[in-house]
C-alpha cells in the first residue's frame, strides 16, 4: 500500500477544476485508456498575455493521477504560457509534498499533458509526435527512447525500476526492459549491459537438461562403470540417479556437485541445484 501524504489525499478525494472547458483555446491530451492512465487538459488563455485564465482536467486513473493532475491546475492557473512552460514533475510532486517515486508516472504524465495543450495553442505538433514512427520503445505504454533519455538525465537515474516508476516503461510485458537498460547506460555515458539470456520453458530447460547429461555426463559416468538418470525438474531443482558403481559411492556427493551441477550450471542455468533422488 502507497503512503500518501495528507496533501495528496485531499487532491485526490477533493480535486479542483475537474471538468472541460468548451471553448478551451487549448487542448493537451496524454496517455491511453487502454494502457491505463488518460489526462486530458483544457486551457483557456488571454490571447494578450497569454495568461492561463482558466484550466480544467479530466483524467482516467489511480489515486495519484487525478492529485497529480488537479495539483497542476492549481499551478498553472495564473501564470503565462511561458511560466507554465517551466514548471516540472519535481514541481508538482513537491507541491503535493512528495509521491512515491512508483507513482511519479503521474506527475510526469501531467508535465506532458502541458507541453502538449502549449504546443496546439501555438499550432505546433506534440512534443513526442516526431519521435513516435521510428523511436518507440515501449509499445505497452507509448513510451519513446527520447521520453526515457529525458526522464534518466533530468532525475539522474540508474535503473530498469526507476525508469517504470517514472514513465511505467517495462510496466507490462516487459520485452523492452534490455533496451531500457541499454538506453540508461547510453545516456549516462556508462557500458552497455550485456543483454540477459532468455528464459527458458520449463520443457526447453527439461530438454537442455537431458542432452547434457546424455552428450557429457553419461559417457563420463559409464566410463567409469557408473549411470545417471534424470528423475525430475521443479524450476531450478533438477532431481537425478546414480546407478551402478556410483550408487552408493562416497564420492557420489562430489560428483553430484563438482560435475553434474556444475556442467548443469554452467550450459543451462546458473542457479541449478542438482539433488539425489530414486
Amino acid at each position: 500500500m502507497w503512503k500518501y501524504t495528507p496533501k495528496v489525499m485531499d487532491h485526490f478525494l477533493n480535486p479542483r477544476n475537474a471538468g472541460e472547458l468548451a471553448d478551451a483555446d487549448a487542448v493537451g491530451q496524454v496517455g491511453s485508456l487502454v494502457c491505463g492512465d488518460s489526462l486530458k487538459l483544457s486551457l483557456k488563455i488571454d490571447p494578450q498575455t497569454e495568461r492561463i485564465d482558466d484550466v480544467r482536467f479530466l483524467t482516467f486513473g489511480c489515486g495519484s493521477a487525478i492529485a497529480s493532475a488537479s495539483a497542476l491546475t492549481e499551478l498553472v492557473k495564473g501564470r503565462t504560457l511561458e511560466e507554465a512552460a517551466r514548471l516540472t514533475d519535481d514541481d508538482i510532486a513537491e507541491y503535493l509534498g512528495g509521491l512515491p517515486e512508483e507513482k511519479m508516472h503521474c506527475s510526469v504524465m501531467g508535465v506532458d499533458a502541458l507541453k502538449a495543450a502549449i504546443a496546439s495553442y501555438r499550432g505546433e505538433p506534440p512534443p513526442e509526435s516526431k519521435h513516435v514512427d521510428h523511436d518507440m520503445v515501449c509499445m505497452c505504454f507509448g513510451v519513446t527512447r527520447k521520453k526515457i533519455e529525458d526522464v534518466v538525465r533530468e532525475h539522474d537515474l540508474t535503473s530498469v525500476d526507476q525508469v517504470t516508476h517514472y514513465t511505467k516503461a517495462g510496466g507490462a510485458c516487459g520485452k523492452c526492459k534490455d533496451r531500457i537498460a541499454e538506453i540508461i547506460a547510453q545516456t549516462r555515458g556508462e557500458p552497455v549491459p550485456a543483454a540477459r539470456p532468455k528464459r527458458l520453458t520449463n520443457i526447453q530447460r527439461i530438454r537442455k537438461i537431458e542432452d547434457v547429461l546424455e552428450r557429457e555426463i553419461r559417457p563420463a559416468l559409464r566410463a567409469d562403470g557408473g549411470d545417471i538418470e534424470l528423475v525430475d525438474v521443479e524450476g531450478t531443482r533438477v532431481t537425478v540417479s546414480l546407478s551402478g558403481r556410483c550408487q552408493g559411492c562416497t564420492a557420489a556427493g562430489v560428483t553430484l556437485h563438482n560435475v553434474v551441477e556444475s556442467k548443469l550450471r554452467e550450459v543451462v542455468d546458473p542457479e541449478i541445484e542438482v539433488v539425489e533422488g530414486n
